[in-house]
């Protein structure tokens, strides 16, 4: 699907149904240089089962037009241009990494768009390794091999998928590839850099599970649990095993946590 924010396009995946606005939405936001493709299974099961749904490719991330957005501040304002745009005046927000930095912030600065708020792999302040960053910045291939090594966890690097035959390290690594130069440093800057997410946090009035893997190696349990502890009423769910691509590495399991905390559909 399609949709037109200030005159660029922006690409949704509606998870294999016709997108309904009519219907309970939940809209997906990926992380570092990524796009729509990593919630393949969450996105299918929710369309299926009475949900409008949108996995969104951030600007200059996918099928959607450039030029990327620096801050977080500046995506969440972007996001909610979405929601304008699909014909959404609420959503369920569920964000992975830098996307769960920018539903974080959309959430906390346009409470009532957000009827719920799933965080993954998300701690703040997100800050990120010195040669990582660097390297991102150069756009040297290291950056690439760092970002996923360090996203996924042992089971995964070991050769572990539930499709027989394939190997998610090789297909993180390709996603990575295909991004533009600069989108990965984009991303990884605009986490460095957001200052705001404790203040968000403690603003936040919707319902916040935040879904941990136990292997996280970029956002830590320890971390992650510290901005639970300043978010009223939020839920927790760490999933074993998984590094911080919890949706690639553990697909039923993050399915299930968002499916037992978003509400069903009346």
């Amino acid at each position: 699907m399609e949709l037109s924010v200030d005159g660029r396009k922006v690409f949704a995946a509606t998870g294999g149904r016709p997108f309904d606005p009519s219907l309970p939405a939940v809209v997906f936001v990926h992380g570092a240089a990524a796009d729509h493709t990593v919630w393949k299974l969450q996105t299918r099961y929710f369309a299926w089962h009475g949900y409008g749904v949108l996995a969104v490719d951030m600007p200059a991330h996918g099928r959607s037009d450039g030029p990327p957005i620096a801050t977080i501040e500046g995506l969440a304002d972007w996001l909610i241009a979405v929601l304008d745009a699909a014909g959404l005046e609420t959503a369920a927000l569920v964000g992975h990494s830098v996307g769960s930095l920018v539903t974080l912030e959309a959430a906390a600065r346009y409470p009532g768009r957000v009827s719920a708020l799933a965080l993954l792999g998300c701690a703040v302040p997100m800050r990120v390794n010195d040669e990582l960053l660097s390297a991102a910045r150069a756009n040297e291939h290291l950056a690439n091999r760092l970002t996923n090594a360090w996203g996924y966890g042992r089971a995964a690097q070991r050769g572990q998928h539930t499709v027989p035959g394939m190997w998610m390290m090789a297909g993180g690594m390709r996603l990575l590839e295909d991004a533009d130069d600069g989108v990965l440093y984009n991303d990884m800057n605009a986490c460095h850099q957001y200052e705001g997410g404790e203040t968000a946090a403690q603003k936040l009035n919707c319902p916040t599970l935040s879904i941990m893997g136990e292997r996280d190696m970029m956002t830590p349990v320890k971390q992650a649990r510290k901005l639970v502890q300043q978010i009223n009423g939020a839920k927790e769910s760490v999933i074993e095993g998984a590094g911080h691509i919890m949706m690639d590495e553990t697909p039923d399991a993050t399915l299930d946590a968002l499916r037992d905390f978003l509400p069903a559909p009346s």
